[in-house]
Order: structure tokens, then sequence, then C-alpha cells
């Protein structure tokens, strides 16, 4: 029903489906996989270029909007406490940031307290943050190549300020892979957000044992 709702642009529908379950007691969380679920289908339509970008960006629009109909569903599962800090961003260069905002919401979802820079982030700006926040990852995000030269100096300063050392390090978006990974010296590559969240949590749980 919500793969449908987001492929086809049926906003409303959509949005009655997700209230209708909220009102029926379902878990917060299961739905917000079943919409990041239906947005993952949207992109393979997208790459296979079945779907527009226009298209793609107004069902990121619905997601955002069941979202907030999740919140309070949401914090009530939240730990108390967070289980982590994230410090995530589209590096200069790429102005995306469906997957890394998915990914973010995911991430809020099971406690961990996650920093969002935004887009086409100088690494000056991811420096700075890291250096307040101290946080246990950092992730960057792109949908195209032109950010890759960003990433990796913004790793060479954290490597040069004697940063890198204290986070693990993730790479996700369409365009990564292992290559990528090497080559800014990551942790972990992704292109998929439950994966990523299944990363973060088994290394904060081997972190805490």
């Amino acid at each position: 029903m919500l793969v449908n709702g987001f492929v086809e642009l049926k906003r409303d529908e959509v949005l009655e489906t997700v209230k209708g379950r909220v009102e029926q007691g379902d878990d917060a969380l299961k739905i917000l996989d079943d919409a990041r679920h239906a947005m993952t289908v949207v992109g393979d339509k997208f790459q296979e270029g079945t779907l527009f970008l226009a298209e793609m960006m107004l069902s990121a629009e619905i997601f955002k909007e069941v979202v907030t109909i999740l919140q309070p569903g949401m914090d009530k599962a939240r730990p108390s406490e967070s289980i982590g800090k994230i410090v995530l961003a589209t590096p200069k260069g790429d102005i995306h940031d469906l997957g890394k905002d998915i990914f973010a919401t995911l991430l809020i979802a099971q406690g961990f307290d996650v920093h969002n820079l935004g887009v086409d982030v100088d690494p000056s700006k991811v420096v700075d943050t890291v250096r307040e926040v101290k946080p246990d990852f950092v992730g960057f995000s792109a949908l195209i190549t032109t950010a890759f030269a960003s990433m990796k100096k913004t790793t060479d300063i954290l490597i040069s300020e004697d940063l890198r050392g204290s986070f693990k390090l993730m790479v996700g978006g369409g365009v990564t892979n292992s290559v990528l990974k090497d080559h800014v010296g990551a942790d972990f590559q992704t292109i998929d957000a439950m994966e990523g969240v299944s990363y973060c949590l088994k290394t904060m749980k081997e972190k805490n044992q």
C-alpha cells in the first residue's frame, strides 16, 4: 500500500494510511521502516529511469510528512539517553540529501544524537563539528562523484588535526563503493540506510561491552 502510494505520488492516500495505522496502535518504527522501504523502491525506479528527479523529490516530501506524523510515537520509543553521537554531511560539491535524511531519521528513532550538517558542506565545518561534538561516527553521503574530492580533503584534515582516530567513518549513497571507502580511509560503506543503522548499533554495542 505504502509503496504504491509513494511511487504514484498519492500523498493523501499515504498520509491517511499512516494515520490509520497509528490510530490502530501500529508500531511507529515499523511504519517508518515500511516508508523507508517505499522510498528505496522509489530510488530504484529513479535509477532505472522510470521515475524523474522531480517525482523522487515529491516522494521525499511525502516521506517527511510521514515522519512528522510518526514523530510522537518515535519519541516514546526512543531510549531516554543517547546511545551515541553521529555527524552527517553531504560534502561540498553535492546538494542531494534524501538518503542522508532518511538515514538520520532512522538513527534518531534508534536513540542516536544526530548532528545533520546538511548539503554542500565545507570540510572546515565538518572538522569544527567533530572537534566540538566528539562523535562516535561521521557519515558522508553522496549521490554524485563531485563530492569525492571534498570527502578525501575532509578526511585528510581530520587526520592532520589528530581527530580521525576518535570515531568510525562511514560513506554512503548510490555512487559510493568499496573503492571509495578505501580511497578516503573509511571504516564502513553502504548504499542501504538500514545496513548503516545496523552497523552503528553493532559498533556501539561492542564499544560498551
